[in-house]
């Protein structure tokens, strides 16, 4: 079985090709076309023997489906040799392309409002598969991958190893190279692996799925959330905090009756004021089979407003690629718009 590429650090694989007479440089050469070129056809890479290319896989996945959203957001299916599918996406922004990396095949979690939990959890991604999804989505759309989110299908910390590693390679000047400030990791807050994550020396941005300000309302919502209090989640925020200074994100999916109220707003930001952070407010979007709804946009820029007024850094993020069933909680492990 030959290593992937993907799966190794620079040295890790500087290590493997001396172990095999090669000159450990042709490492450094390899990862030129990979990461920096998204080459990864050993035809392509005339500077390289094929020796060097032969003791590696690259992609092993490949794209059963695209979508092209209005908006420019592209989404990819991609199928691993197992024949596990997931989803991932990029959303330009003039100059910037961002990566939402999916982590896990399906999800534990089981959020009622988001689809990527529909068929249980499978099975978690190794680095080098979660990797494979920003070459795939640079070689579909030529796009220079500047930014990275963690937020596609399954649970980054319940993927700990894997989602470290993946991050490490994203910010490695010799690998992706990508800001670490441009790299966001989104959790359902699981307390224990955010204390470990704020160890890692790690500047990434951390993002914390809240969607309730209390925790009745939250374990209706999200029922991995009976493991872990608000109370609990906040305060390993604040160490993560501690360990970076950089200022935690509150993700809020709006859900008309249920979260959006007046009543909600204020306990929000009262949680909020207590944290250096600042709230993403989301519109649900909908998914076919799920009994929710999402507040009108006079509703949500009232609950915008009353985060406002009581000093909480707020903002009302747009969807993107939603006719497509590529925004927020919609991706799955199906073909085409992932309906």
């Amino acid at each position: 079985m030959r290593l992937n590429f993907l799966d190794m650090t620079i040295q890790q694989a500087r290590d493997t090709l001396a172990a095999q007479n090669i000159e450990p440089y042709r490492a450094e050469q390899l990862a030129d076309w990979v990461y920096r070129k998204a080459v990864t056809d050993p035809a392509a890479m005339t500077s390289l023997p094929s020796t060097v290319v032969g003791l590696f896989d690259i992609l092993t996945s490949r794209v059963v489906a695209r979508a092209e959203s209005a908006d420019g957001t592209t989404k990819l299916l991609l199928e691993y040799p197992d024949g596990q599918r997931v989803e991932t996406v990029l959303i330009p922004a003039g100059k910037r392309a961002t990566v939402c990396l999916s982590t896990q095949v399906g999800c534990a979690m089981g959020c009622g409002f988001c689809a990527s939990g529909l068929g249980g959890l499978k099975r978690n991604l190794t680095c080098g598969e979660i990797l494979q999804q920003v070459i795939h989505l640079r070689q579909a759309t030529g796009r220079r991958i500047t930014g990275a989110v963690f937020m596609g299908m399954g649970e980054p910390l319940a993927n700990y190893d894997a989602t470290v590693a993946a991050t490490r390679a994203l910010i490695d000047p010799q690998r992706f190279g990508l800001s670490a400030r441009a790299v966001t990791l989104s959790t359902v807050g699981l307390p224990g692996r955010i204390r470990r994550l704020a160890r890692e020396n790690l500047p990434i941005t951390l993002a914390i799925s809240l969607h309730a300000p209390n925790d009745a309302l939250r374990r209706k919502l999200t029922p991995a959330a009976s493991v872990a209090s608000i109370e609990q989640i906040l305060a390993a925020a604040a160490v993560f905090f501690a360990s970076r200074k950089r200022e935690v994100t509150l993700e809020y999916v709006l859900l008309a009756g249920l979260n959006d109220t007046n009543v909600c707003a204020e306990a929000l930001a009262r949680l909020a004021k207590r944290l250096r952070c600042n709230v993403n407010l989301i519109r649900y979007n909908p998914v076919p089979s799920m009994p929710y709804a999402a507040p009108t946009a006079a509703a949500a820029k009232a609950f915008l407003a009353r985060l406002r007024r009581r000093g909480v850094n707020a903002h009302l993020r747009r969807s993107r690629g939603a006719d497509i069933a590529a925004a927020c909680g919609q991706l799955r492990q199906t073909a085409g718009t992932g309906q």
